[in-house]
């Protein structure tokens, strides 16, 4: 079962009859997108982005009301990705559609063989509430691309947005193309009861399993955009300054509430205190000098829910309890679901800050001696979703590269991978299955058909039974030749 939240008794309920009436609407109409042209795919998608466009401060409107998330954050993480990626396809989705001839090995001579790309059929995309829009409209953007039928199931935590989304996707899709239904756990639940033929899933590494487990019934492809503790290093090479910068604009941005936020932060013992003093200046330059400056910022998004906001106060104070040292921050204010920006030092792998996905606004920093006790770490846990590295040695970067996996990485940044259409975005083990973005998006949500045409005589003929005499000896022959 997924499970229910304290948002779901204003949601509305699961009728099932009305998914399952909207589900084979999109079911008899798959074939018909299928066998859609590029230019149709293309129309549809021009039609959701001056959908999009028009409507921008509407938008902004509802992730504010939801989470207090500042304006310019709407523009950099929700909408400037999202119509990045809708851009990016409309410009490639006639190329990537086309069917990619591929070699054809001496013994099929007489042959030619290509790859077609068919749409999965119908899709369930289910996202979550951190990035409202994006997280929902991107990877739709894809399904429809690949030519696919689509429902859509977004976080009722956010409730202004999920929403605001209703209204968009009715107004652009008939519902037999693209629906999109509101509710909680229990609309989740009967979508799931559904026979679809890809689940694409964002969410965290528990419901994840539940996903997969509901669509094993069906035997349905899936997508698993999960999470996981992402590493920072930071070597005894790196600039401090920009790293801490850097980094704290990644850990803080959406209050912290990012799957690919930087989780904690190794630095070489030697560069500790200086990059403590490096880091606690940066908030002060974003944020504020003072904890009353910093809860008045205009520019710090809110914990989403009450739930959340006990949870992450709940971490610093066991933290601090364990023996961290609270460097900066650490208050807290329940109604207006605020937490200062966090800084704990001290800390070490037993740490309550180190059990879990912190999901909020406070950084844990370790220290090291040897890249060989980080490596250790990592590997110790499940495989990151991100790993990040300040370094200036382009040796010991390649180095962590051997050492460690993660789903994506970046060098003397954060974050930014995610902004290249041109990058598959995803995990590895628990922090997922499969990826998307830009040509490996269209993929996801693709079948690669194999093709061979046979245009004139096979050669292969001379292998028919009965199995003496030339048949068998040229199959020796064959076999011999490889060895």
């Amino acid at each position: 079962m997924l499970e229910a939240t304290s948002h779901a008794a204003s949601q509305p309920t699961a009728d099932t009859e009305r998914l399952r009436a909207v589900f084979e609407a999109q079911r008899a109409n798959r074939w018909n997108l299928s066998r859609s042209t590029a230019a149709e795919r293309i129309a549809r998608l021009k039609r959701l982005r001056e959908a999009i466009v028009s409507r921008r401060a509407e938008l902004a409107d509802a992730i504010h009301a939801d989470f207090r998330k500042p304006a310019v954050e709407v523009d950099l993480t929700e909408l400037h990705p999202t119509l990045e990626e809708l851009n990016h396809t409309v410009r490639h989705l006639k190329s990537w559609m086309k069917p990619k001839r591929v070699g054809t090995p001496m013994l099929l001579a007489g042959s030619s063989s290509h790859v077609r790309y068919e749409a999965r059929g119908t899709v369930l995309l289910l996202s979550p509430w951190n990035y409202p829009f994006n997280l929902l409209v991107s990877p739709l953007v894809a399904a429809i691309a690949a030519g696919n039928a689509v429902i859509c199931k977004p976080s009722e935590k956010t409730p202004n947005t999920s929403r605001f989304l209703a209204r968009l996707v009715k107004d652009v899709f008939p519902e037999n193309e693209v629906a999109l239904f509101e509710g909680g756990a229990e609309t989740a639940e009967a979508l799931l009861e559904l026979p679809f033929d890809h689940i694409f899933f964002t969410g965290n590494t528990r419901i994840g399993r539940k996903v997969m487990e509901a669509a094993a019934k069906h035997l349905a492809s899936v997508t698993l955009e999960l999470g996981g503790k992402s590493p920072v290093i930071v070597d005894e090479t790196a600039d401090l300054a920009a790293a801490a910068e850097r980094l704290c604009w990644g850990k803080f941005i959406n209050g912290g509430q990012t799957c690919v936020a930087p989780d904690y932060v190794f630095v070489h013992a030697s560069k500790e205190r200086a990059f403590l003093d490096a880091f606690k200046a940066a908030i002060t330059r974003f944020y504020g000098g003072t904890e009353q400056e910093r809860q008045a910022s205009p520019d710090l998004t809110r914990l989403v829910d009450p739930v959340a906001w006990r949870r992450v106060k709940d971490l610093i104070d066991r933290s601090v309890a364990a023996g961290a040292t609270l460097e900066v921050g650490g208050e807290a204010d329940g109604p207006s679901r605020y937490i200062a920006p966090t800084v704990l030092s001290g800390v070490t792998a037993e740490n309550p800050v180190m059990e879990g996905e912190i999901f909020g606004p406070v950084l844990p920093v370790l220290t090291f001696q040897s890249r060989e006790e980080v490596y250790a770490h990592i590997r110790a846990g499940g495989k990151p979703l991100a790993l990040y590295v300040f370094s200036q040695d382009k040796r010991a970067v390649e180095d962590i590269f051997q050492n460690t996996t993660s789903g994506g990485a970046v060098v003397n940044n954060v974050l930014v991978h995610l902004a290249n259409p041109n990058l598959p975005f995803g995990g590895v083990g628990t922090s997922g299955l499969g990826n998307y973005h830009g040509h490996y998006g269209f993929k996801t949500f693709s079948h690669e058909r194999a093709v061979m045409v046979q245009w004139m005589k096979s050669l292969a003929s001379v292998f028919f039974p009965p199995y003496r005499g030339k048949a068998q000896e040229l199959a020796s022959r064959a076999t011999r030749l490889l060895e």
